[in-house]
């Protein structure tokens, strides 16, 4: 398996929003990732902070070594990694332009699979202990599932990623309290007023994120406006959590009357422009505006920073405080990357004891010949008075036989699957009984 991607610890956000995949491109780009010759399976996570490729090469044979481990991986096993990794980096480029290509961040192996594991218990992500990762996860591998891009092996290491998460969450209290971005964010407006209650907070965007901060704004004491392209959405927003709907025509008129504003869209360019806010800091008449964007791509213009009296915090200004809850969260931390470690060495083991099962199905072949051979031999010459009955029963002695004799040898190899030197005894194995790939 190979990993490449980046993610808010690689790319800064301008780098970032360059290589947004809406859920809807996905299909495309798994199909683009597994249309090269080098890829036979594919899943894309693509979340507001990072955007990450997982891929099994096509041409990989089942591996018996591991990075780190004494016996190196052939020169056959690190061409088809590295083919593969070059060719989904060469896919992300061709999305994200030359810009994300100093920015990727890539594994393969064992190691992209602790990546794996540790991206699905929210340790790698912005906010430890965030529970929004699991379900960005799945719907990765239904997206993945539905265009057919993911096999046994690749769907095997995703659905046990789901696994080692929810493992995560309830063996430690990593997630315990509320956290995510959107609580993040609220936080960030409990530092700037001290107390939301009887201020106004301008919500844009009707999605998870947003529904996540609208619950978190109206459970401070802020006052709710939401404002969404969708009049239908907006309003079942606002019904839900006990703000007022305003249409999207009203939005520059929403951004004057707020105190706070938290923008979460989807959109892929600026909904909140440095024009609109130039107006609405005129119509404000010298009142400070504080914007928070949680949207990747942004949603408010950058350049909106340099204006008086405008002060605009994004996702990547919202790790100080993230840094404090990580603070926090070292212990529980460490109690969930223990977990992922031991899930990732288990899975690791069973790829192994899978990569086994050619040779032990060649050595029962191989030994079941030659005792075929031996009986049929005898049959031809002073055995072929037998009948039916007893050749069945020397049929079945040669399978008894074979399974006695291999008993030991068999058990003893699956027992060796976690020994650095298994694919040395492998070779030796396959060398001396003549089995043939």
């Amino acid at each position: 398996m190979i990993f490449v991607g980046l993610s808010h610890k690689t790319a800064p956000i301008e780098v970032r929003e360059r290589l947004a995949i809406g859920r809807s491109q996905l299909p495309e780009v798994l199909a683009r990732l597994t249309a090269h010759p080098a890829i036979g399976e594919a899943l894309v996570l693509s979340t507001c902070n990072r955007v990450e490729v997982y891929a099994s090469p096509r041409q990989m044979s089942p591996g018996l070594t591991r990075p780190g481990s004494a016996a190196p991986p052939s020169e056959e096993e690190a061409s088809h990694h590295n083919e593969a990794l070059r060719a989904a980096a060469s896919v992300l480029v061709g999305i994200g332009g030359d810009a994300v290509r100093g920015h990727l961040a890539g594994c393969v192996g064992s190691e992209a699979v602790l990546h794996l594991f540790r991206v699905a218990a929210s340790l790698d992500s912005m906010v430890v202990g965030e529970p929004q990762i699991l379900g960005q996860m799945k719907d990765a591998i239904e997206v993945a599932r539905g265009a057919k891009t993911l096999g046994a092996r690749l769907g095997r290491a995703a659905h046990r990623a789901i696994k080692v998460g929810k493992r995560v969450r309830t063996e430690t209290a990593i997630g315990a309290g509320q956290v995510s971005v959107s609580s993040v964010a609220i936080d960030l407006a409990r530092q700037i007023f001290t107390d939301l209650a009887g201020h106004t907070a301008l919500l844009i965007g009707a999605g998870e994120m947003a529904e996540a901060a609208s619950k978190l704004l109206v459970r401070a004491g802020a006052r709710l406006v939401v404002v969404n392209r969708s009049p239908e959405r907006a309003a079942a927003l606002a019904r839900e959590v006990g703000g007022e709907p305003r249409p999207w025509a009203e939005l520059e008129r929403a951004v004057v009357e707020a105190d706070i504003v938290v923008s979460s869209t989807s959109s892929p360019s600026y909904v909140v422009t440095l024009d609109l806010v130039r107006r609405a800091r005129k119509a404000r008449r010298g009142r400070s505006l504080f914007l928070i964007d949680i949207a990747v791509p942004r949603d408010i213009d950058p350049a909106v920073n340099k204006l008086d009296n405008v002060y605009l915090y994004d996702v990547d200004d919202l790790s100080q405080i993230v840094a404090q809850s990580v603070e926090g969260r070292a212990a529980e931390a460490a109690r969930a990357e223990a977990i992922v470690v031991d899930e990732a060495q288990a899975f690791e083991a069973w790829t192994l004891e899978r990569a086994l099962t050619p040779t032990i199905v060649g050595l029962r072949a191989r030994t079941r010949s030659i005792l075929a051979g031996e009986v049929e031999r005898s049959l031809a010459g002073k055995l072929r008075h037998l009948g039916p009955a007893e050749r069945q029963a020397l049929a079945l002695m040669i399978d008894a036989a074979t399974n006695k004799l291999l008993h030991v040898p068999t058990t003893r190899l699956r027992a060796m699957a976690s020994d650095p030197r298994v694919a040395e005894h492998v070779d030796s194995l396959r060398e001396l009984f003549a089995i043939d790939d």
